[in-house]
Order: C-alpha cells, then sequence, then structure tokens
C-alpha cells in the first residue's frame, strides 16, 4: 500500500469528523427514551419537575389515570404493593391525577394527603392533567395511540421498555389480578 504526500493532511482532517460521529453515535446510545415517555412533568402537589425518561430508565411501566374521590380509589393500597412487590425487578408505577370524570379534589394538597396519607402512595404521583381527548397530557396522548382512552378512573397500561403499551386492564381489573401480576411478571 502507497500513500501520497497528502496522507498527513488528509489524516488530520478526518479526526474532527470521526470525534463528531463518536460523540453522535454516543449520545444516541444514551438518547433511548421512548418518545411517549420524553417528557417532564410537575409532581403531584409540588413544583418538583419529574423527567419521565430519568424514572422510567428504559424499565416497563404501569400507568395509572387516578382520582381521589372515585370508588375505584381504594386501589391505590394495592397499587402500592404492586409497587412495592415489583420495583426491585424494575417495574415503574407512575400515577396520573385527572380530573376528566369530576372526581379528583380541586384541592391539590387534599389530593396529596388522600394518595400519600390514607393510602401510604410512595410511588411517583404527577399533578392533576388530562389524561383523554385533545387536551390529554403528552404521555396519555402517546397511550391513546396505542390502545383504547381511558373512560373512568383507574385505567393500568402495562408499558415495556421500549415504549410499547403491552396490555391495558379498565377500572375494574383490581390491582391484585391474576391477570395483571401475570402480565408485569411476562415483561420483567
Amino acid at each position: 500500500m502507497t500513500f501520497d504526500s497528502n496522507y498527513s493532511m488528509n489524516r488530520i482532517s478526518i479526526y474532527p469528523i470521526v470525534g463528531l460521529l463518536s460523540l453522535v453515535f454516543s449520545a444516541s446510545s444514551f438518547a433511548s427514551c421512548a418518545d411517549i415517555f420524553d417528557h417532564k412533568m410537575r409532581q403531584l402537589h409540588s413544583q418538583n419537575q419529574i423527567d419521565i425518561c430519568q424514572l422510567v430508565e428504559e424499565k416497563p411501566v404501569l400507568v395509572i389515570n387516578t382520582a381521589s374521590h372515585c370508588g375505584f380509589t381504594k386501589q391505590f393500597k394495592g397499587l402500592e404493593k404492586l409497587h412495592q412487590q415489583f420495583s426491585e425487578s424494575g417495574l415503574v408505577v407512575i400515577g396520573f391525577a385527572s380530573d376528566d370524570f369530576n372526581q379528583e379534589d380541586k384541592d391539590e394538597s387534599k389530593a396529596a394527603d388522600i394518595c400519600y396519607v390514607n393510602y401510604g402512595v410512595t410511588f411517583t404521583m404527577l399533578a392533576p392533567s388530562s389524561v383523554k381527548g385533545e387536551k390529554a397530557n403528552p404521555v396519555f396522548k402517546g397511550l391513546n395511540q396505542q390502545a383504547k382512552s381511558p373512560n373512568w378512573n383507574f385505567n393500568k397500561y402495562l408499558v415495556d421498555r421500549q415504549g410499547n403499551v403491552v396490555e391495558h386492564f379498565g377500572s375494574r381489573v383490581s390491582p391484585s389480578s391474576d391477570k395483571l401480576r401475570q402480565a408485569i411478571e411476562s415483561i420483567l
């Protein structure tokens, strides 16, 4: 193999390009958040912004639309049990407070008390936002494109590590349901 006299000049001019490509490819390996979770949203009764990508870190996720004054509100206790049981295996549980069905407390501090004090919720709860229709928050817009939109509170969406809805469970499916637990176990 022979090299011409311009070899050293070509090599020098290639290094910035190679360096730039390295940065692009290494950045893309870190930026692998599913579009559905590439959002920041406010935590319930807080000014704290939750980076959902950082929270889920390519883990399976159980997303629930919640309300503090619903007949299904007692499901918080079972959802907390799921969180406790499966969080070490990678499951992330996120509750999205919503008043779309007119059952969320207008006072966020009271809604927070119901979650955190009455039911001992330690999983992430987000501030009230819409979960259906044109006003749906960005996470639920993504969920609603993949599965049935919630028609009541406490719908449960099981989402895989890539951001795909694996299964949708309606309000009447209890967090202690064998079907829900088996679905969670299947994606861990």
